[in-house]
């Protein structure tokens, strides 16, 4: 039988040689046929630990390393931008804002 493989988006990799990737697909809802998004995430092992947050990574189905580890990573596919930052303004472009507005 041949091994599953996943394409997801890494979201943790807080752990030593392991990385948590989401894998999004669309299921469609049994009765009213409305495409739904639906995710799930998988703990893989990293060994080289290569794989960021944000990076889209190709994970494939191995025998398990830990309680909930049964994936490994193949290959990054493509590196993201990682995590998403809220930027806070400085002090003084609220003031200049502010400014304008009342003009």
């Amino acid at each position: 039988m041949p091994r599953r493989v996943k394409i997801g988006r890494v979201v943790s990799t807080s752990m030593a040689n392991t990385i948590v990737v989401e894998v999004e697909r669309l299921k469609q809802h049994p009765r009213y046929k409305k495409y739904i998004r639906v995710r799930k995430k998988f703990m893989a092992h990293d060994a080289r630990e290569q794989a960021v947050v944000g990076d889209t990574v190709r994970i494939i189905e191995c025998a398990p390393v830990s309680k909930r580890k049964r994936w490994e990573l193949v290959d990054v596919v493509a590196r993201g931008v990682g995590p998403e930052v809220e930027l806070k303004p400085e002090a003084g472009v609220e003031e200049m804002l502010r400014a304008r507005k009342e003009r």
